[in-house]
């Protein structure tokens, strides 16, 4: 009977999910456990973020290719519908599933973790490493994260919302070589994908269209705004109203301008160390 942890992954949906994933994976410390990415990029780079086990199955429905019926499942994805998530639960002996919407329901048979429902199975967290708790010196004034994924180089097509206010640029993940180019000639200051967890630790205020860069900055103590995309969900919205997180919709210039000019006057709310919590939970319903 094998552990499985399968998240969506993709340069259309980039790394959120990859990234909280390997936090819990990471905070599950000696768990046998591998993980199932519907990218084989990411999976072969899963090493360098401290999972050893990592597998590329292109889809979701390649699950039962690689997992045995009995087997144990924990699900990050919004990907499979409700006639699939049933069949998830009577496959696997053992079914918890991540879920960052705020109208989800927990099914019989699974076990839930999200940052709105609490109840009985279900685990009400958000998943931040430890080591964005451990505040360093914010030598990065300003900076601008876009997140992993830009296949229709939106970066671009909307350089004038930050361009004047020369931020450090991070790169992300599936991002095209000649993007890569063209993006570190337009912003002076510019860090490599791999430089990410310095950047996000050291920024004082920072930009960004990834939620879970919004989650680990603020446990830096840094002061994250956050930039709603075109066509993403929403679901972290009403969470960053109560974390006291400024949203900006539609790349609305002088919104981020009035933002950034008043940022010292906002008052943050604090990060919960909850990442142990979400291993703790997840051990005891793995019966590990």
């Amino acid at each position: 009977m094998k552990t499985y942890y399968y998240v969506h992954t993709g340069h259309r949906v980039g790394l959120d999910r990859f990234r909280r994933a390997c936090t819990i994976i990471r905070a599950l410390g000696d768990v046998d456990i591998t993980l199932l990415c519907s990218d084989f990029r990411i999976a072969n780079e899963a090493k360098n973020f401290g999972v050893e086990k990592a597998v590329g199955i292109d889809v979701v429905r390649n699950i039962p290719k690689i997992a045995n019926h009995g087997d144990k499942l924990i699900f990050d994805s919004d990907e499979a519908n409700p006639i699939m998530l049933d069949d998830m639960r009577n496959f696997f002996s053992t079914f918890i599933r991540v879920s960052d919407d705020k109208n989800d329901s927990k099914a019989e048979g699974e076990f839930l973790i999200s940052p709105y429902l609490s109840g009985e199975g279900i685990c009400n967290a958000v998943a931040v490493d430890d080591k964005y708790f451990v505040k360093e010196e914010k030598t990065i004034k300003l900076a601008y994260f876009f997140g992993d994924d830009d296949y229709e180089k939106d970066l671009e097509k909307n350089l004038g919302f930050v361009e004047e206010l020369n931020p450090d640029l991070l790169l992300g993940f599936y991002y095209f070589l000649d993007y890569e180019d063209f993006l570190r000639n337009k912003f002076e200051n510019h860090h490599e994908f791999e430089e990410y967890d310095e950047v996000i630790k050291k920024s004082q205020i920072l930009i960004t269209a990834s939620p879970q860069t919004v989650f680990e900055n603020l446990a830096s103590g840094g002061k994250p705004i956050y930039l709603q995309r075109d066509g993403c969900r929403e679901d972290f919205l009403e969470l960053f109203e109560s974390l006291k997180v400024p949203v900006i919709k539609n790349y609305e210039k002088e919104c981020l301008v009035g933002i950034i000019s008043l940022i010292n006057n906002r008052n943050y709310s604090e990060m919960e160390h909850s990442v142990k919590k979400i291993a703790n939970f997840i051990k005891e319903n793995l019966t590990l």
